[in-house]
């Protein structure tokens, strides 16, 4: 193999760079002539494919979102879209893809390789949603910022002696909303995996009020219900709140350390992989060590999230 190209797909998510990065500077190290495709995959179709070098991810590392862009293509999902896109790589004599992104972006690497050529799958999001992998680049950063949006509201909870709402991004999955909560130390954390009885978290903080607790803050995921909607409820109990959506100032900012290494380990492992003649391979971490595995059977498994992380909320938010 010579040459090889990166692209980034879906969602942006802070990390992306440094993967961006990793994948162009081993690969060079390597002996290999790397690509970047421009704008995801509808990028591919165009066939907006440039020659990078070292110095073109040169302060990217420290970073946020993607030098490469990224963009939504429903015409990748044909079998034409696809088969230009295969096309315009072979047009540049590239011969293994690396495509950095979320499930979305890992079908069309699926179907890539079902077609014959190698793709490596980093997983990109900061939903943590992912099997295979127990953190995805961009959670930790996400993560931090939802935190530092909590501590801050948590000031104004105390001031005005009122119940807050934050209601916070992860589409299916639950983990932002877990792991921020958790940290943040939120008084009930509504995630779409667990089925909470919506009386059990009026009692809890109806409880809290009746002990003299001033404030409390509820984190929901947005798969389970908006902020305003859970408000309405509260509000019709006669429970005074406050709703903040954090939305996509969640997606953006430079990348935590955690997430710049991360994405530097992902983004090697992926070049050696394609060295090595492997293709339909994704990348993951697992008790800190770099994973691979079969592409196409990873994603018919299901994302789980600790069920005892969540327990243990509900403990400690008594």
């Amino acid at each position: 193999m010579k040459r090889i190209a990166v692209l980034t797909s879906g969602g942006d998510a802070p990390g992306m760079n440094a993967a961006v990065r990793a994948v162009v500077r081993k690969g060079i190290h390597s002996g290999l002539e790397v690509f970047g495709v421009y704008q995801g995959y509808q990028g591919l179709i165009a066939g907006n494919i440039k020659k990078l070098d070292v110095g073109s991810v040169g302060d990217i590392v420290q970073r946020g979102g993607t030098m490469l862009y990224s963009a939504r293509c429903p015409e990748f999902k044909t079998e034409e879209g696809r088969q230009k896109g295969i096309e315009n790589l072979k047009k540049h004599g590239i011969e293994g893809l690396v495509v950095v992104g979320g499930d979305g972006s890992y079908m069309g690497a699926v179907k890539l390789t079902e077609a014959g050529f190698p793709c490596i799958g980093i997983p990109g999001t900061i939903d943590n949603d992912i099997p295979g992998t127990d953190f995805t680049l961009g959670f930790d950063t996400a993560l931090n910022t939802v935190i530092d949006a909590i501590d801050k509201i948590r000031d104004t909870a105390t001031s005005h002696e009122r119940t807050f709402i934050i209601e916070v991004m992860g589409r299916d999955a639950g983990d932002i909303a877990l792991w921020s909560g958790l940290a943040g130390g939120a008084e009930t954390i509504l995630i779409p995996e667990s089925k909470e009885d919506f009386q059990d978290v009026l009692d809890r903080l109806k409880s809290g009020l009746a002990r003299g607790k001033k404030h409390s803050i509820l984190v929901v995921a947005e798969g389970v219900a908006t902020g305003d909607e859970v408000a309405h409820a509260l509000q019709e109990e006669g429970i005074d709140n406050r709703v903040t959506v954090l939305g996509h100032i969640q997606r953006g900012g430079s990348p935590t350390a955690m997430d710049r290494v991360l994405g530097s380990r992902f983004g090697g492992h992926a070049v050696d992989l394609l060295l090595a003649g492997h293709g339909g391979r994704a990348v993951g971490i697992r008790k800190n060590e770099i994973v691979d595995y079969d592409i196409m059977e990873i994603l018919k498994e299901k994302h789980e999230i600790d069920m005892n992380m969540y327990q243990l909320s509900k403990e400690l938010s008594i």
